[in-house]
């Protein structure tokens, strides 16, 4: 699962990028990706581990619905969504 979200263009301001992906990882948990920053520049990576899938997908919508009231709109998504 993937989301790419993006600011809405404004003049003088650079645009930003939220994205967001769910991975597995090799212990049979699941790792919520965040990256962002400025698009065309390197950007900050975080990651959260979680044992169960539906934990990690809560906190990957959450982490998208966050972004989408400061600001950010989905420009890509990819995978299935729980909402």
């Amino acid at each position: 699962m993937r989301i790419y979200l993006q600011t809405v263009p404004m003049v003088g301001e650079p645009l930003r990028y939220y994205h967001l992906h769910l991975q597995p990882d090799l212990l049979s948990g699941w790792n919520v990706v965040r990256e962002s920053g400025v698009q065309g520049r390197s950007g900050q990576v975080k990651k959260e581990h979680y044992e169960l899938r539906e934990e990690a997908e809560k906190s990957l919508i959450n982490w998208r619905d966050r972004q989408i009231k400061r600001g950010f709109r989905v420009m890509f998504r990819e995978g299935m969504m729980a909402s």
